[in-house]
């Protein structure tokens, strides 16, 4: 993508500094929602004393909960915001630049669906799947026009309608979630728009791998690494979130980068699986990050598809400061 045209059109604005509570517009695996309040406990110091963050750089946006989280009850002067995946970016780059008319579409669509029986409302997820993928053989990701508009109301849509409001792709990049049968799917969420669109007037987005964002990171910057998570098992693979995955050599790659970043004096905060949940001799991140704060905490989520795994586990902070 053209950065200058993205920072351009993407922007922060220091002038959208107030707080505001919104929270995430698309449901997300792996989302961070539950534990946002445990990252807030190991923030650094300077910031919770401050409730000030003067650079946040998130290089692995998601679903955006620790973001939205932290405009609630911090003011952030700029943030950078990160993701290798271009339909996310879409949307994000929409919801915060053109939220009326998304919001004008999603109703729209959203009474039509509402309209349908079961079975119609079904046949009508498939067709605006089709139409999604299809879109993929002539989308521009990189000049912002309306079709972007048209592409975020498609995957907001399908993120409210789908099976377990999964993302995944195939190895073409096609989504290929399942319908879900949902009553009365909440597609068109107007004030949580309206509000996420504010949040983000503050950030620039990019469409782009997490090593781009070292550019913006500096001494005492803020930056909360959430990478896909390493998979406890074979069934449990949550990082087809782009047609690549994210491999263990990913997640190698991501440690030297947090190295060189806190050689730069950044506070870093990293959120991982925790491989030891299934074997206890897994010591993969604890020797990764061994010079480092490694904290576990418990989340609730699925490890496999056998409903006796289903529960609490533990999920793998660090971080390079203290917090004392």
């Amino acid at each position: 993508m053209d950065k200058s045209k993205q920072t351009y059109l993407f922007s922060g604005d220091a002038r959208f500094n107030e707080l505001i509570e919104s929270k995430p517009f698309l449901k997300w695996a792996g989302g961070k929602g539950q534990l946002v309040e445990e990252f807030e406990k190991r923030l650094p110091q300077k910031i919770k004393k401050k409730r000030v963050i003067s650079t946040y750089v998130e290089p692995f946006l998601g679903g955006g909960a620790m973001f939205f989280y932290l405009r609630n009850k911090f003011r952030i002067k700029k943030a950078f915001l990160f993701d290798i995946n271009a339909d996310l970016i879409v949307a994000y780059s929409v919801v915060k630049n053109d939220p009326k008319i998304l919001i004008e579409e999603l109703c729209e669509l959203q009474e039509i669906y509402f309209k349908k029986s079961p079975e119609e409302r079904k046949k009508f997820y498939y067709e605006i799947r089709d139409i999604y993928n299809k879109q993929l053989n002539f989308f521009d990701f990189d000049h912002y026009s309306s079709e972007w508009i048209q592409r975020a109301k498609y995957l907001i849509f399908l993120n409210k309608t789908c099976f377990n409001g999964l993302y995944r792709l195939n190895k073409k990049g096609e989504f290929n979630v399942p319908f879900g049968k949902y009553k009365n799917p909440k597609i068109c969420d107007k004030d949580n728009l309206i509000n996420a669109s504010k949040a983000l007037k503050v950030a620039t987005i990019f469409d782009d791998d997490f090593e781009k964002s070292a550019e913006y990171i500096e001494k005492e910057t803020f930056v909360y690494l959430d990478p896909p998570y390493r998979p406890l098992s074979k069934t449990a693979n949550f990082t087809s979130y782009t047609a690549n995955g994210f491999s263990d050599y990913d997640q190698k790659r991501l440690f030297r980068f947090f190295k060189r970043m806190d050689k730069k004096g950044a506070f870093l905060l990293l959120s991982n699986s925790d491989p030891k949940n299934l074997d206890p001799d897994d010591n993969f991140f604890d020797d990764l990050y061994k010079d480092f704060y490694i904290e576990r905490v418990f989340a609730k989520r699925s490890i496999s598809c056998d409903p006796k795994k289903r529960g609490h586990i533990t999920e793998i902070i660090v971080r390079n400061y203290e917090n004392s």
